[in-house]
């Protein structure tokens, strides 16, 4: 046995030896989308989202869309960006709040978009839960999010926005509506966001905003007068209400919103990107080619991957930092062995009773001596500490506290059985977000009054 962990751990690659988080490559998370194959679920992810990922320097972990997975998020850490891509239609009753009006939508429409739209109506619950906790995370934290058609429909709704239900009935009633009322007729105004037909090769015109991302990268692509670009699009539903931190990057002749950013978390450099894109650019190629339709297609994934690598360098200097304030020297842990030995047979002491021999008697005062001398420690918790163990002396009061607290366990038990999935999710995220702030403060704390050389976490 010893001579095969020998030879095992002799063909272990330098990368998996080493333990210097800065030798990893960051992590990108990527929900999977599930479709039946053989009468059995199989999940995937498009190839070109992968592909450009890894291309510029990052690696994607894709998250199954299994159940229960919402509530293992952590399980995926370090998280040090989020893309969202590709699915059904998200649940309504997640946007449709009291202050939206409800859609225009007879049930004899929204039945012929169930049937026109088959693939795309069948609500995914659980990915929806999945995707909105892990949108969630990413504002809560500042990860890095990028959102492509459905990915953006789930940011805009993470963030308090709403959707169209349908885009072709929602919003050419509002166009013809508006044509109507200025008399005027325009079938430039019509867009068709999707052909089942024709899926790589559709395009339609978008119209870019100045000053925006969008307009930077793919600038050298653009008549300053009519700055537009012909996009990929695949979806039926759309942004109706953008929420309010977004800022609109680009617009289709019918009023859709196909691109938004939040400004005040757009800065690659620094790791901060929040961003989602209705069309494809990732499928904006040429026939029968790799090549892109515009130098800027690539762009939104490679700016991303800058701003997750970016990322990850602040939380690496961060930990760093932390560790090598806390790191132990020699001195100092023979003397935090010594206290530890010295609560031990203190404890060990009291839960017996037997009498102490010479060298137990040695140890339990070395221990006392050293606390004496770093701590503010009383003459008479010294003699406690050598008679009985000052360790367990209120043990009656601790197991009285943990008999409460399990009790308190059993109420909150009960009382989140009865919580929804996404209610849970929500009041998960809500703590998370505390224990980071907490973990932030605490950092913050130790550096200003932990010496260097000194730890206790051993």
């Amino acid at each position: 046995m010893g001579s095969q962990i020998k030879e095992l751990n002799n063909n272990i690659t330098p990368l998996e030896m080493s333990s210097d988080l800065s030798d990893i490559l960051p992590r990108v998370l990527i929900v999977s989308r599930r479709s039946v194959r053989k009468n059995k679920f199989v999940d995937f992810v498009g190839e070109y989202h992968l592909d450009l990922i890894v291309n510029y320097g990052a690696v994607p972990v894709i998250i199954p869309r299994v159940s229960g997975v919402n509530t293992l998020l952590r399980s995926f850490e370090p998280i040090h960006g989020v893309l969202l891509c590709e699915g059904e239609d998200i649940d309504p009753s997640l946007y449709k709040g009291e202050l939206d009006q409800p859609s225009d939508l007879s049930p004899q429409e929204l039945e012929e978009i169930k049937n026109l739209h088959a693939s795309d109506t069948a609500i995914d619950r659980e990915k929806d839960s999945i995707e909105l906790s892990l949108a969630k995370l990413c504002l809560e934290r500042n990860i890095p999010y990028l959102g492509i058609c459905r990915g953006s429909q789930v940011l805009n709704v993470a963030c308090g926005g709403t959707l169209y239900q349908d885009v072709e009935k929602e919003l050419s009633k509002n166009v013809n509506k508006q044509e109507s009322e200025s008399n005027n007729t325009n079938d430039n105004n019509k867009v068709m966001h999707i052909d089942y037909d024709n899926y790589d090769d559709h395009r339609h015109v978008v119209k870019l905003v100045k000053d925006t991302p969008l307009n930077e990268w793919f600038k050298d692509s653009l008549d300053e007068e009519k700055m537009e670009i012909w996009v990929n699009s695949y979806h039926h539903q759309g942004v109706k209400k953008l929420a309010q931190r977004f800022v609109p990057m680009a617009f289709s002749p019918d009023g859709l919103i196909e691109g938004f950013y939040d400004p005040d978390a757009y800065n690659p450099e620094e790791g901060k990107f929040i961003m989602g894109l209705q069309f494809h650019p990732e499928r904006m190629r040429k026939p029968d080619s790799e090549e892109f339709d515009y130098p800027g297609c690539p762009s939104a994934y490679q700016e991303f991957v800058k701003a997750v690598i970016a990322y990850q360098k602040k939380l690496t200097n961060c930990s760093t930092t932390v560790t090598k304030q806390l790191k132990v020297d020699q001195e100092l842990e023979k003397k935090r062995k010594v206290i530890a030995r010295s609560f031990s047979l203190a404890r060990n002491l009291y839960a017996t009773g037997h009498e102490m021999d010479s060298k137990e008697e040695s140890e339990l005062e070395a221990g006392a001596e050293f606390l004496k001398s770093n701590t503010a420690l009383s003459l008479q918790q010294e003699n406690r500490l050598k008679q009985m163990g000052a360790t367990v002396r209120n043990a009656n009061s601790y197991i009285k506290k943990l008999k409460l607290n399990e009790e308190r366990q059993t109420v909150a038990r009960n009382v989140m059985g009865k919580m929804s999935v996404e209610q849970l999710s929500d009041l998960m995220s809500f703590y998370h977000m505390m224990g980071q702030i907490c973990s932030e403060v605490l950092e913050t704390k130790l550096s200003r009054v932990v010496p260097d050389g000194f730890t206790s976490n051993q």
